[in-house]
C-alpha cells in the first residue's frame, strides 16, 4: 500500500487537495495526531488489495504533538518498517496566506490574544520547515487556483508504484517575475536577456509552448548558447546533488510575464533532461493566468 502524508502551511490548499485525492479513490484522513500514524498505517495494511493509496493529513492543528523535528523523524522511523510513504508539503507566500485567512475570517490554529496572524504564520514555517525540507514534493500554491493545483497533485496521484524511495526528481518550472519568486525554486534563472515575442502582434498572445514562440526564441544563437551552457552545468551538478541525498530539484526560469521566453527555455531544459533519463516534470506556473489575460483584453505589463 502507499502512503501519501499531505502537510504544509495553514491556508495553502491542504483542504483542497485532501478532497481532490478523495474523488479520485484515495481513502484520506485528516488531522491525524502524528504518534498514531504507525498503528494506523498497521490497519491500514489488512485492507490491502481494496484500498491502493491513503493520505494522511498532517499538520500544525496537531501542534501540541508536533515537535520540531517529531514528524519528520516519524517518516524515518515508518521507512524503516519498510512503509512507502512520500511527502507533499503545500506552502504559499506570507502575503497570500493573509490575504486567504482575511478573505475566509477563519483563526490561524496558532494565533491567539497574544499572537497575531503574521506572527502565527511565522512561528508555523519555523515549526514545519524539517518537514519541508524532507518533503518528496513541494507545491507553492500562492498563484494556484484549485484547478491548477489539482494539476499538480495528476502526476503525484498516477505515480507508479514500484519507484523507489530514493529516486531523483528534477522540476523545471516557468514564472513570471512580475508575480514574485517561486518559493520552491532551489535555483533561478532570469531569462529576460533574450529577444521577447511579446513585442510582436502576432506572437504576443501565443504562449512558450506555442510553435511559433518556441522556434521564435530558439532560433536566436543567445538562447540555444544559454540553453547549452545551463544544461552543462546540470549534468554536472545533478549527480554530485545525488551523491549528497538530494532527493528533489526545483529549477525556477523565469522572465517578465512569466508566459513567452521563460515557458520556451523551460520546455527545452525539461525535455533535454528527459532525454537524459532523468525523472523530470515540466510546470507552467503563470501561462493560465497570462492567458485568462488576453482573453479578457487586458495587455500584459
Amino acid at each position: 500500500m502507499r502512503f501519501l502524508l499531505l502537510s504544509g502551511m495553514s491556508g495553502a490548499g491542504k483542504t483542497v487537495a485532501l478532497r481532490y485525492l478523495e474523488d479520485h479513490g484515495v481513502f484520506c484522513v485528516d488531522n491525524l495526531p502524528p504518534r498514531l500514524m504507525v498503528k494506523f498505517m498497521e490497519s491500514c495494511e489488512s485492507f490491502s488489495g481494496r484500498i491502493n493509496t491513503t493520505a494522511l493529513a498532517v499538520d500544525i492543528r496537531s501542534h501540541a504533538f508536533f515537535g520540531p523535528h517529531e514528524v519528520r523523524d516519524l517518516i524515518l522511523e515508518i521507512q524503516s518498517l519498510r512503509y512507502r510513504v512520500e511527502t507533499v508539503f503545500l506552502e504559499a507566500s506570507d502575503d497570500c496566506l493573509v490575504s486567504r485567512f482575511k478573505e475566509s475570517r477563519r483563526e490561524h490554529p496558532l494565533a491567539g490574544e497574544h499572537t497575531g496572524l503574521t506572527e502565527a504564520i511565522a512561528k508555523e514555517r519555523e515549526v514545519l520547515q524539517p518537514l519541508r525540507e524532507s518533503a518528496d514534493y513541494l507545491i507553492d500554491t500562492t498563484n494556484l487556483k484549485p484547478k491548477a493545483l489539482q494539476k499538480q497533485l495528476d502526476p503525484i496521484l498516477l505515480k507508479a508504484g514500484g519507484e523507489e524511495k530514493d529516486s531523483f526528481r528534477v522540476e523545471v518550472l516557468s514564472f513570471g517575475f512580475k508575480r514574485g519568486l517561486p518559493r520552491a525554486a532551489d535555483m533561478i534563472f532570469d531569462v529576460r536577456f533574450l529577444p521577447n515575442p511579446f513585442y510582436i502582434p502576432e506572437l504576443c498572445r501565443h504562449s512558450g509552448m506555442d510553435p511559433d514562440v518556441r522556434d521564435f526564441v530558439m532560433n536566436h544563437e543567445v538562447s540555444r548558447t544559454f540553453v547549452g551552457k545551463l544544461t552543462e552545468m546540470l549534468d554536472f551538478l545533478i549527480p554530485h546533488y545525488q551523491e549528497e541525498g538530494k532527493r528533489r530539484l526545483v529549477i525556477g526560469i523565469g522572465c517578465t510575464g512569466g508566459a513567452h521566453r521563460s515557458v520556451a527555455i523551460t520546455e527545452a531544459v525539461g525535455h533535454y533532461l528527459q532525454s537524459r533519463g532523468v525523472e523530470t516534470t515540466i510546470t507552467h506556473r503563470d501561462v493560465d493566468i497570462e492567458q485568462a489575460r488576453w482573453k479578457s483584453g487586458v495587455d500584459m505589463d
